[in-house]
């Protein structure tokens, strides 16, 4: 029987200055993402992935459409070899904008601008109300919810943002929230307790007042429904309509991403198929080993790595 395949999508704190660049250089597809993107988004955001600054990259409304822009080149060399054995996808947080333009519900292009104007009011939203996030490592004696409950009834304001495994955990929310958070996590038996270097408290409800631009970003761009399930973020549920994968989309700018069960739901269901991280880095190919031991997984986002997609794709066909 031929692989078939799920693919992954990274999210933001995945970007590196370099990205693609090999890609752009090495297949006529890939540059034509890049040159799409750019100009839907009015500037040259492949110059600044590939050639930096890093601090100029890491902003929110820069990073988010760059990884998507990075996941949409290699999609865009590997599709024809892989595209008749998807059976699903998935992305986390930022990850599954590109989701919905892998699976063919949005262009690439549409897909950036969408990001890029998500990434301007997070960040906006971030500097009109101050939050924090953090990474919660290890496994807890308590429950992360009944902590976060705890903290906000003490200090302020926080709740749990990402679930990504049993061993971790990023909670948002009002900075002394936050912190009060941490110190419950280390007293409940948490490895460690890492601040995140980001604009806002994303994944939580000091987000709220971006909804609304984000929903508009939605709607002015074309939608098809996807041509296989993606695995929402927000309900961990197969989405297989646009006007659902909308409503989620802004659900999620507030919700919780529900990773574990993300990953869990889509292992049940294709329990043979090769889990492609396409894109920045190897995280979720890691949380995946983690979550789901079983599955096959591999990452993709090099010339190098596409090769061995392709080989892989081509024996198996």
């Amino acid at each position: 029987m031929a692989t078939e395949f799920v693919l992954l999508l990274p999210g933001q704190g995945s970007q590196k200055v370099g990205m693609g660049k090999d890609l752009y250089d090495a297949f006529p597809a890939a540059r034509e993402v890049y040159h799409a993107i750019d100009d839907a988004v009015g500037s040259t955001l492949s110059t600044l992935a590939f050639e930096g600054p890093a601090d100029e990259l890491t902003r929110t409304l820069n990073a988010q459409p760059a990884l998507l822009a990075h996941s949409a080149a290699v999609w865009a060399v590997v599709r024809d070899a892989i595209g008749t054995r998807l059976r699903a996808a998935a992305g986390h947080s930022l990850g599954e904008f590109s989701a919905y333009h892998v699976t063919g519900a949005l262009e690439a292009a549409g897909a950036a601008r969408i990001v890029r104007q998500r990434g301007t009011l997070m960040y906006e939203q971030g500097i009109a109300r101050p939050g924090a996030m953090a990474a919660i490592l290890g496994v807890l004696t308590a429950d992360i919810d009944a902590l976060c409950a705890q903290a906000t009834r003490e200090r302020g304001l926080v709740v749990p943002a990402n679930y990504n495994s049993e061993e971790q955990v990023v909670i948002s929310g009002e900075v002394a929230g936050v912190e009060r958070a941490m110190e419950l996590a280390k007293e409940a038996g948490a490895k460690r307790c890492l601040p995140l270097p980001v604009s806002g408290a994303f994944h939580s409800p000091l987000m709220e007042p971006a909804a609304a631009g984000l929903s508009a970003a939605l709607d002015a761009e074309a939608w098809q429904d996807p041509q296989v399930p993606v695995v929402a973020n927000v309900n961990a549920e197969a989405i297989s309509n646009a006007a659902d994968a909308r409503a989620l989309l802004v659900q999620q700018l507030t919700a919780p991403v529900q990773w574990t069960r993300v990953m869990r739901a889509l292992a049940d269901r294709h329990p043979d198929a090769v889990f492609v991280e396409i894109g920045t880095g190897a995280v979720l190919t890691g949380l995946a080993r983690r979550i789901a031991p079983s599955v096959k997984t591999m990452a993709c986002g090099t010339v190098a790595d596409v090769e061995k997609l392709l080989e892989l794709a081509q024996q198996e066909a």
